[in-house]
This record gives C-alpha cells, sequence and structure tokens, in this order.
C-alpha cells in the first residue's frame, strides 16, 4: 500500500502495522545473529585489535608504526600467543557485547519502523537524532554488560609485550576470568567499565546511527541502483558502513586509549594502582606525553574497525534480510 492511501484509510494502516508487529523478529534471534556476525569479523579483524591495544598500552615512540608494531608482536610471542592472543576473549566479547549492541539497536530499529506505519508515516522516516540515540542505548547496555570480556581481552592481548616475570599467562578467556575473580576481586571485572560505556555509547551511536543515515541517504541517490539493491545492496553497505567507521574512531580513540590503559595497569603487592580512576588516567597520560597519546594507535584501530564494522554490520543486516527479509540497519 502507496503512503498516499495509508494516509486516506487510516485503518489499512494500522492494519498492516500490527501485521509488521507480529511478524517482527525476537529480541534474542537478533541479538543471536548478531553475536555470530561479529564472530565472523573478530575472526578476521583480531589481529588488528592486538596490535592496537599494544600501541595503546605503550609508552609513545615504542613502536614506529603499526606495520613495526606487528613485525615485533608476531617475534616476540608468534601467532598464537601474540597476533592472536586472547581470540577466545574477542569471541566471548561477541555473545556478550556484539549481541546486545546491534541485537538490540534492530529491534529498536524494527519497532521504530512500525511505529511510523502505525502513524500512517513512511516506514523510513526517523529522524537522524534518534538513530543515533538508539545506537547509545544499544551501546552502553552491551558494553556493561560485556565490560568482563573486553577487561580479559585487554590483558592477554597485551600480556606478550610485559617482562617475562610479570606476564600473567592466562591460557584461556575463562582462565583469565577466573584468575581476575580469585586474585582481583569480583567487582574487578568491571574495572575501566566507566570509559568502556563511554567509549562504546559514543561508538555504537556513530557505527549504527550514521551507518542507517547514510544508508537512506545513498538508497535515494540513485547511485547504487534502484532502492541501493545494486549488487544486493554490498556496495551500499559498504560505503555507509566505512563512512561511520571513521567518524566512530575519531570519536572513540580518547576513550579507546583511557580504557586500555586502566585495564591493563599493573597492581602492587600492598594493592596501589597507577591511575585511580578514568579522568586521572587521562590527566596523567596527556601530562606526561602530550595531547597526541590520546590518538594513540588510531590507524591500527581505524584498520581494525573499518573491516570489522563493515563485515559485521553487512552480516548482520543481510543474515536478518535472508530469514525475515527486512533490513536490520
Amino acid at each position: 500500500m502507496s503512503l498516499v492511501s495509508k494516509q486516506q484509510n487510516p485503518a489499512a494502516a494500522v492494519r498492516e502495522a500490527a501485521q509488521a508487529q507480529a511478524s517482527a523478529m525476537p529480541l534474542p534471534y537478533r541479538m543471536v545473529l548478531a553475536a555470530v556476525s561479529g564472530m565472523g569479523a573478530a575472526t578476521a579483524c583480531h589481529p588488528l585489535d592486538v596490535i592496537r591495544v599494544q600501541m595503546q598500552t605503550s609508552a609513545v615512540g615504542t613502536y614506529k608504526n603499526t606495520v613495526d608494531a606487528a613485525i615485533q608482536i608476531y617475534r616476540n610471542a608468534g601467532l598464537a600467543n601474540g597476533i592472536y592472543a586472547g581470540i577466545s576473549a574477542a569471541y566471548l566479547r561477541q555473545w556478550m557485547y556484539g549481541s546486545f549492541r546491534i541485537g538490540v539497536y534492530s529491534y529498536l530499529f524494527e519497532h521504530a519502523q512500525i511505529e511510523n506505519e502505525k502513524a500512517g508515516r513512511n516506514k523510513n522516516d526517523i529522524s537522524f537524532a534518534k538513530k543515533l540515540s538508539m545506537g547509545c542505548i544499544s551501546g552502553s547496555i552491551g558494553s556493561f554488560v560485556g565490560t568482563p570480556s573486553e577487561l580479559s581481552l585487554v590483558r592477554m592481548s597485551a600480556d606478550s609485550k610485559l617482562p617475562p616475570a610479570e606476564r600473567r599467562g592466562y591460557t584461556n578467556v575463562i582462565d583469565c576470568l577466573f584468575r581476575i575473580t580469585k586474585e582481583e576481586g569480583f567487582t574487578k571485572l568491571w574495572r575501566g567499565a566507566t570509559p568502556t560505556v563511554a567509549r562504546a555509547t559514543l561508538l555504537s551511536a556513530c557505527q549504527l546511527g550514521i551507518t542507517s543515515e547514510v544508508k537512506g541517504k545513498l538508497a535515494k541517490s540513485g547511485y547504487f541502483g534502484e532502492n541501493g539493491q545494486m549488487y544486493h545492496g554490498i556496495p551500499m553497505l559498504f560505503c555507509a558502513t566505512l563512512c561511520s567507521s571513521f567518524c566512530a574512531n575519531i570519536v572513540a580513540n580518547p576513550f579507546d586509549v583511557v580504557k586500555s590503559r586502566l585495564q591493563n595497569m599493573p597492581i602492587t603487592a600492598d594493592g596501589r594502582v597507577l591511575y585511580s580512576g578514568m579522568a586521572d588516567c587521562f590527566v596523567k597520560s596527556v601530562k606526561s606525553e602530550g595531547p597526541a597519546v590520546l590518538m594513540s594507535g588510531f590507524t591500527p584501530a581505524f584498520v581494525k574497525l573499518a573491516p570489522y564494522t563493515v563485515i559485521s554490520l553487512t552480516l548482520a543486516d543481510k543474515l536478518t534480510k535472508a530469514l525475515t527479509g527486512k533490513d536490520a540497519l
């Protein structure tokens, strides 16, 4: 039914909206699709995450550039314990964080479309501000739930750069979580939760909100075929996710540096820590190393974030489309 017809026949519009709501994919299913999509992306992009963490937790000048960091990490620890260190934590992160982030967003996005149809409006008439807010909500929920897996990922990714005597030697993500709980306390699994949630809130708002907005604009542009469906919409999604990745990386990188340093800081035998919190870490890092430290690891972060975003969001969108006939973003 056309938009004009819906406006002339509100009852029909309500019936269509009710049918759409009845056929809406339940949130748990969306979360599973999001987690599977995230695992696919993590497998391809994890080495770049390891490089990013090690660059962000090392003093400025330790590595000349991203390639130098990759070479040194590989020489020092090899493939499994170096470049792919913490892959089990990366997979767990997708089930704890990625499932909520993408799953909740696509759930909210679909229900916003249903509300528009009930009101007789074009279902895609969703404001950019609303898309950003939905990204904020999904990102904050997912990041809080997923902080323990994020902490494990940072610890395991950065372990190989420590002197042999100081390495924690986690065997896998379960061992890492168990030992943190036993040695530092259960609540310490949420160490760095404040910058983690702040980063993920901004990152998800940019990644998901901008992807949806740019995707909608590109679909109308005509450059990617009718409704953006040239080559099944893959080129359009690639451009939209690449744009959102760059914007998200600029906004999130300072929080990422602080988060990585908080989560990887050593604890002395008497319980003293290097940073008392997010603000203290921010001030001390900038004071000792200059403002440029907040952009440490920007290149590997973007090089990792861009393909991760492209792969995970494209997989989530296409899996949802294949199962429901509807877009996820």
